[in-house]
């Protein structure tokens, strides 16, 4: 590999406090949570507060309803993500371990865990507030970017995440004997930053175009069709970051060198990509369904 990048001099904690003995400490991936969760709420409440981008100039919500709704998405992602990493990923390990299912400040966090448990519990708001539930769900699929923007960021700076190895110039020299474990390279292994793919991707691109559409294209009028093009749209963008990501080391067998959990012959797909298709294929229904609707 004779062109790389080195990975830069990040430390995970942007700083630390002892206290009687106990460590406080704030880590990129804590800080890209709260500032993903406010951008997205200042997203929505924008949204909330203009009739003219919803059915019949009336918007379903106030800017309390927003507030209100924070709180059932913040429990989503914390309950839904880790559950998710739990059943998805690791399941014999948590069965034998199951304290450890709690001990969420380890890491381990799925996107389609957190995705389920948001909707889980903004239907039970939506449910309570007598909010029409695709119109809810389409406010929420508006301020998820900004989200997967920093989080993906913050996955970068915590050298986790990253991608199969690559002679490409842009490739980086994450640290760690996992990230250098490359069979068939001789000295220095560089690999994708599939971090940054999936920040450009489901973050920078997906938000921009949702904003567009929703600010500009009047697309909140049809309810269920912007909480489609998300679907849409990350789903895509995750199967193709998928096909230059490292598989998650569990799945990994030296018959299974890809990590396939599908496997066909040497083709196979990816946890990520499994659990992609049922969201690509409910957002284009919701799409045609949101088109179709008087």
């Amino acid at each position: 590999m004779l062109m790389a990048i080195p990975f830069p001099d990040i430390r995970p904690e942007i700083f630390s406090i002892d206290i009687g003995g106990f460590t406080l400490a704030l880590r990129w991936y804590a800080l890209a949570y709260i500032v993903g969760i406010l951008l997205g709420w200042r997203l929505a409440t924008m949204a909330a507060v203009r009739p003219a981008l919803w059915p019949e100039n009336r918007s379903p919500f106030t800017a309390k309803d927003v507030e209100d709704l924070m709180t059932a998405i913040i429990l989503g992602i914390l309950i839904g993500g880790r559950l998710g990493f739990v059943l998805f990923y690791q399941p014999a390990y948590y069965l034998a371990n199951p304290l450890e299912i709690v001990a969420i400040w380890q890491g381990g966090m799925s996107f389609h865990g957190g995705m389920l448990g948001v909707t889980a519990g903004g239907l039970i708001f939506a449910i309570r507030k007598n909010i029409p539930l695709f119109s809810m769900l389409d406010l929420m699929a508006l301020g998820t970017p900004p989200g997967l923007l920093l989080g993906r960021i913050a996955n970068f700076i915590n050298a986790e995440l990253w991608g199969r190895p690559t002679d490409l110039p842009w490739g980086v020299i994450f640290p760690g004997a996992a990230a250098q474990d490359c069979p068939g390279v001789e000295g220095l292994c560089a690999r994708h930053p599939s971090q940054l793919y999936e920040a450009a991707l489901e973050g920078a691109l997906l938000g921009g175009l949702l904003i567009v559409l929703a600010f500009r294209r009047g697309w909140l009028k049809r309810p269920g069709q912007l909480t489609g093009v998300f679907l849409v749209g990350y789903a895509i963008a995750r199967i193709l970051v998928e096909l230059v990501r490292q598989a998650d080391a569990q799945f990994v067998t030296p018959g299974n060198p890809m990590g396939y959990v599908v496997q066909i012959g040497s083709a196979g797909l990816s946890m990520g990509q499994l659990l992609s298709l049922p969201m690509l294929a409910i957002g284009v229904g919701l799409i045609l369904r949101a088109r179709t609707r008087t």
